[in-house]
């Protein structure tokens, strides 16, 4: 694939590939369970470890996380020319869409998960010292607070600095940052009801 189509057309596939709805998938192989219909409504791994269990809350994690890697190798394989430096921009952007495509999935009307799982999967071949770091402190956090959603966007926030002070290291490029800064703020956005019930202190604690 080569120039603006191509790059166009592996970003389109990266938001579709990121819209497969596994969550709801793997609720139904669990015994027909709707996530929506349940808890958060949201289709991602939190939702599910809360409704149907953690070994199948477990398979929804790894492929979301599959979910957020596979559109950035797809650009390392297919993509083979453009302007100079352009295929790590065009894996940013798929990046991107893929967690977006995870957030408001267009094969369910637009709902989805939250973004977390996707986004550290896109983050991992793209910077995986970043997932590295940050993902021990967003666990941290929530092992000290029992909020996920606090370590979610701990992390969320954390992943552009971290990946700012690679690149200045020399140790990413510049559109690490972009992937790490346009990741955070999508997920951070789909866990807007989560900020309003962490401020109202009526966030639901781990255990609860």
């Amino acid at each position: 694939m080569t120039g603006i189509p191509g790059a166009a057309l592996l970003v389109v596939a990266g938001y579709l590939i990121g819209a497969i709805p596994i969550g709801l998938m793997i609720g139904r192989l669990a015994g027909g369970i709707d996530l929506r219909e349940h808890g958060s409504g949201r289709t991602g791994a939190t939702n599910a470890l809360r409704t149907i269990g953690m070994p199948w809350a477990a398979g929804v994690f790894v492929l979301d996380l599959a979910k957020g890697a596979l559109p950035i190798l797809m650009v390392g394989w297919l993509y083979s020319a453009g302007p100079a430096g352009s295929p790590p921009w065009v894996a940013a952007a798929a990046g991107v869409a893929a967690i977006a495509g995870h957030v408001r999935s267009v094969f369910i009307r637009f709902t989805g998960g939250r973004g977390v799982a996707t986004f550290a999967g896109a983050m991992l071949p793209t910077a995986p010292l970043v997932v590295a770091v940050v993902i021990p402190i967003a666990l941290l956090i929530i092992w000290r607070t029992r909020f996920v959603s606090l370590g979610s966007l701990s992390g969320a926030a954390l992943a552009p600095l971290a990946t700012a002070v690679l690149v200045a290291g020399g140790r990413a490029e510049l559109a690490a940052v972009a992937l790490a800064a346009g990741g955070g703020i999508v997920v951070i956005a789909a866990h807007a009801d989560n900020i309003a019930r962490l401020r109202s202190g009526t966030e639901r604690r781990i255990g609860r």
